[in-house]
């Protein structure tokens, strides 16, 4: 080999290490960084041989970026859901444990049946009459539990938009400074990346779509196209309601004056954990109640009162179940909001409240007129028969409550049972897809993105077998130069 050819294979060596440099500087840059981006340094060498950093450019995939931000929203407005289904079905709980309303009018009728095998016994009576109680309260606590629920989900409204309000006037701080720093040419990638885990946080809360304007700017919608950021971040307002009784209404939640929540708004976001505490309030929660108080209205209709005179002229009147102030039984197929938290057990018939147990046989929990056992026979069984066979007749049951306009109340006291139960699956079931769908495509955003280790440590080891390869290379010219030397002595 001639000194020039030697001399040329070790330049070529140099550059190789060079150029294995600037793999390892990148690695290096992109340590602890964004999700959504990696930054890639740029080595060149320098005139005495050695290497220095040029610039630091960002590798960013605004599509996958988009479709993680619709599957953070989706995630967190399944997940809200599924939390509050999960309160529902406490009270329905395991139907084993016969705590239900369901399984409750079940055993009330069991004990209806026993009491009118029995007319004349006393504690028969009592038995049907405690039935009855527990049935009452089950509705009573359900209403309780469905309107905390409704007043806990306003309240982490008010939070989310709180929330908001902060995570966008950080937003605005740093596109400012992204919008500034790329009009003056200075390094804004911390800065991109910034920007970034805010646009995650802010999915979270709520739908959003974006659009880059010049200069890096950036411009924030929510999924249903109402403005949350052009700037300036716009005001998101709600005004909470304190106190939630079933016909409290609660108020819309409104992006720089426009409505995005609510049967009324004409922009309304569709995603996000926003949309899902409003379609716990509004839509969820609202529908259960209307089936415990058709439940309770039903039971009201069934157990009711008919004027036993010889020519009657009375309406029906409540019977066993009533509730404060009735004068009436509540119209078929007609819900009367909230009833299933007022209803209670006639104070005629409770011997709890000073009532007589045998009017359950006898009637007349309504007055004289509605008397069934005028004679007062021990042995009389007409009227409780009556009210066995009432519970196996069609009723009338408002399409509101979303189980079908005729049933029998037992049947429709499980389909509401049912109902929750397809509900917390078709909830959970969409918020693991949903989950998983957000885990791919950050996955996937980060394998577009991101540093793969197993390729820049393949680098690595090229680099090093270079270096050592050039480094011998260096050592033989060496001894070619010692050698040259050494003749010319």
């Amino acid at each position: 080999m001639t000194l020039t050819s030697a001399l040329d294979v070790a330049l070529s060596g140099l550059l190789v290490t060079s150029s294995r440099t600037s793999v390892v500087s990148r690695n290096i840059v992109n340590a602890g960084q964004s999700l959504a981006s990696r930054k890639l340094a740029n080595v060149v060498t320098a005139p005495d041989g050695g290497v220095r950093l040029a610039s630091i450019t960002r590798a960013a995939d605004s599509a996958l970026l988009a479709q993680m931000l619709a599957a953070n929203s989706a995630t967190g407005q399944q997940r809200s859901i599924v939390e509050a289904l999960d309160r529902l079905d406490g009270t329905v709980l395991d139907p084993e444990l016969d705590a239900s309303p369901a399984a409750l009018i079940g055993k009330l009728m069991d004990a209806i049946q026993i009491y009118s095998a029995a007319p004349h016994d006393t504690v028969a009576a009592q038995s049907a009459i405690a039935a009855a109680r527990d049935l009452t309260h089950a509705l009573n606590s359900a209403t309780d539990t469905v309107q905390r629920l409704r007043q806990e989900a306003d309240a982490e409204i008010a939070s989310t938009v709180s929330r908001l309000n902060g995570l966008l006037a950080q937003f605005e701080t740093v596109n400012t400074a992204i919008v500034n720093g790329t009009r003056s040419g200075a390094d804004i990638t911390d800065h991109l990346d910034h920007r970034d885990r805010l646009l995650l946080a802010i999915s979270e809360e709520v739908g959003i779509r974006t659009m880059m304007r010049s200069d890096n700017d950036m411009v924030i919608f929510t999924d249903s196209g109402v403005t949350l950021f052009e700037t300036k971040a716009r005001a998101i307002t709600f005004e909470p309601t304190l106190v939630y009784t079933a016909s409290a209404t609660g108020h819309p939640v409104f992006a720089d004056g426009v409505q995005i929540t609510g049967a009324a708004g004409g922009m309304v976001i569709s995603s996000g954990r926003l949309a899902g505490l409003v379609t716990i309030r509004d839509e969820i929660a609202t529908t259960y109640q209307n089936q415990l108080d058709e439940i309770a209205r039903g039971l009201i209709e069934a157990f009711a009162e008919s004027d036993q005179s010889a020519s009657p002229t009375l309406p029906d009147a409540p019977g066993l179940f009533t509730y404060a102030g009735a004068t009436s039984v509540p119209p078929s197929g007609t819900i009367m909001t909230g009833l299933a938290g007022m209803i209670i057990v006639n104070p005629s018939a409770d011997p709890a409240q000073g009532g007589d147990v045998a009017k359950l046989r006898d009637g007349g929990m309504s007055g004289p007129e509605y008397i069934y056992n005028g004679s007062g026979a021990p042995g009389f069984s007409d009227r409780l028969q009556e009210l066995i066979d009432r519970m196996a007749e069609q009723l009338g049951f408002n399409k509101a409550a979303q189980l079908g306009e005729k049933a029998t109340l037992p049947g429709f006291a499980a389909s509401s049972i049912a109902w929750l139960q397809e509900a917390r699956s078709a909830a959970n079931s969409e918020m693991h897809y949903r989950a998983t769908l957000f885990e791919r495509t950050s996955e996937a955003l980060s394998n577009a993105t991101g540093v793969n280790l197993d390729h820049e440590m393949t680098l690595l080891l090229d680099l090093e077998r270079s270096y050592m390869a050039t480094s011998r290379l260096i050592s033989v010219i060496d001894e070619m130069f010692r050698a040259l030397l050494a003749v010319t002595r």
